[in-house]
């Protein structure tokens, strides 16, 4: 984790900031607003600002806010000073944390805003083949594309990957593309001068250069404008990009890793997304599979979230009922595990008993859960074996000559009278089929030519 201390480096922040060391943190010092702000925009990214409240947090926020340069930040200062406390809160700080430091709630501070304390939990076959690919092709240099639902964990799954590569040391750097506008993108990915354009008060570093030595993540790739995709796709061949105003190519040492939701050569047919570049993010694809097709891992995930959240409320950690988890398995899970984890949270919240029952699990609108429940495996089972039963007794009464002729006939028409092809089908010897043939226009029997087909007759 990456951490920048803003202030003035006296005993009690000096004593903060061994600690967050301690932690395995990452620290640059900062001793004023301004030097803060050259260290952001020279590239050397944080994950959390720790800031003395004896700078003026407002400003750092808002200036934060206005170079659009996205990290939370926490405030810090001796625990007499209540009025400066609240001050910061109210200026959008995350937290306050009293000094002089205790090392207990630095290290939860870290924790909570640290992305890399999201565990990568798995059961279920499904999802462990995609690990297990995910750990083959991780020391490798080869752009990833991480494919799969909404909120089936792709980003923990790039995060696993960039944990397990060679750059593991290095920073890695997450960019949603979905989420910052169009016009504003191609900063984001690739830094500005000053005056490129209105609010270029300074020269930025973009994501590209924050990220050199390390990994980047294009997150939601498939909602970047595809004029934007032909500057993306020039980095990632070249290894160079040109800041927004910038006279001259700077080289940046990266390794590329994409999420999408959608179907992306979906996208390249409908021309919203450029093929060239699904080539270059799509040498290795691991695809998630949806939570519903990972039974184990339901279980394994409630569990997980249910001691998370335990903790984190300060209640007494409940075990799942028989009953929830035969609830839980059944779901579909559309929002997969954000919903999940949403669902326990709820849970443990509303569990009063010596375990976590069926009734407990519900709906944000507070209905039980069971109602939501659109479609589960035992009712397509049943749906399959209605069909079957339906097909055999149509059977019933015909001799086994006639369905014999007549599957015959149809894998024909199926096949544009291709014999050979049928045959295969049918796992009979072309001579068998031929003989078959002729016996069934010998009686009258409407057998297809070779690239034609049957009529249907009324």
């Amino acid at each position: 984790m990456r951490l920048l201390i803003v202030g003035s480096l006296g005993g009690q922040l000096t004593a903060a900031t061994r600690i967050a060391m301690d932690k395995g943190a990452s620290v640059v010092h900062a001793d004023t607003l301004e030097t803060a702000l050259r260290t952001l925009r020279a590239g050397r990214g944080a994950d959390l600002v720790m800031a003395d409240v004896a700078i003026p947090i407002a400003a750092l926020i808002a200036a934060l806010e206005a170079e659009r340069i996205h990290v939370p930040v926490v405030a810090c200062g001796t625990s007499t000073d209540a009025r400066a406390a609240v001050g910061a809160i109210r200026a959008g700080a995350k937290e306050y944390i009293p000094l002089p430091p205790d090392a207990e709630l630095i290290a939860a501070v870290l924790a909570a805003v640290s992305a890399d304390n999201r565990d990568l939990v798995v059961r279920d076959e499904a999802m462990l083949a995609v690990v297990r690919l995910a750990d083959q092709v991780a020391a490798s240099e080869a752009s990833i594309l991480i494919t799969g639902e909404s909120g089936t964990g792709k980003e923990v799954l790039a995060r696993h990957v960039h944990r397990r590569s060679n750059r593991a040391d290095r920073p890695f750097v997450s960019v949603n593309c979905a989420a910052i506008p169009e016009n504003l993108l191609e900063s984001e990915l690739f830094g500005h001068e000053k005056g490129a354009f209105t609010g270029a008060v300074a020269r930025r570093v973009g994501k590209f250069e924050e990220a050199s030595g390390g990994t980047l993540l294009l997150d939601e790739i498939s909602e970047m404008d595809v004029r934007l995709q032909a500057k993306l796709l020039r980095a990632i061949q070249e290894r160079v990009i040109d800041r927004v105003g910038g006279a001259k190519p700077v080289p940046v040492d990266i390794r590329i890793l994409a999420t999408s939701n959608r179907n992306l050569a979906d996208a390249v047919r409908e021309g919203s997304f450029r093929e060239d570049l699904l080539y270059r993010l799509n040498v290795v694809n691991l695809k998630i599979p949806p939570l519903r097709d990972r039974p184990a891992d339901v279980i394994a995930l409630a569990e997980h979230f249910g001691r998370k959240y335990a903790e984190v409320n300060g209640v007494p950690h409940r075990p799942l009922s028989s009953d929830a988890k035969r609830e839980l398995i059944a779901a579909r899970w559309p929002g997969n595990v954000r919903e999940l984890e949403n669902t326990m949270h709820r849970a443990i919240l509303l569990s009063s008993g010596a375990e976590i029952g069926v009734e407990a699990i519900r709906s944000p609108d507070g209905a039980r859960f069971e109602a939501r429940v659109e479609s589960r495996p035992a009712d397509a089972a049943a749906r399959a074996a209605q069909t079957a039963e339906a097909v055999t007794r149509a059977l019933v009464g015909r001799t086994v000559a006639d369905v014999e002729r007549d599957l015959i006939l149809d894998t024909l028409d199926h096949c544009l009278g291709n014999r050979t092809h049928a045959a295969k089908i049918l796992g009979i010897s072309i001579r068998t089929l031929r003989n078959k043939l002729n016996e069934y226009s010998a009686d009258g029997v409407e057998v297809p030519e070779p690239g034609t087909a049957r009529i249907a007759m009324a």
